[in-house]
């Protein structure tokens, strides 16, 4: 829920602003309509990417983080605790 300001402005809801892409100096037109306010984000054009270009920036994001995980994975395996499993069952010994 969002208050009115004093100065007649309104807080978009993060949620709603993410789910329509709303933006920091995005402009909004106000529609009465009967009892109520229908609010309408303006679109614009010439920031909207082709679906070409989106799926060349998921690709690489795809890539850079597949690179992320076998680097964790190769860390991972060389990581050195300072013992072995087996220094582990000699120390035990049997019972």
């Amino acid at each position: 829920m969002s208050r009115v300001t004093s100065k007649l402005q309104v807080t978009v809801p993060k949620t709603i602003a993410d789910r329509l892409g709303i933006r920091p100096g995005d402009d909004l037109t106000w529609e009465p309509v009967g009892g109520t306010i229908l609010v309408i984000p303006k679109r614009s054009s010439g920031l909207a990417l082709a679906a070409s270009a989106r799926l060349a920036l998921f690709d690489a994001a795809s890539a850079r983080q597949e690179k992320r995980n076998r680097r964790a994975e190769h860390a991972a395996s060389h990581a050195h605790r300072g013992w072995t499993r087996e220094e582990l069952y000699d120390r035990a010994g049997s019972r």
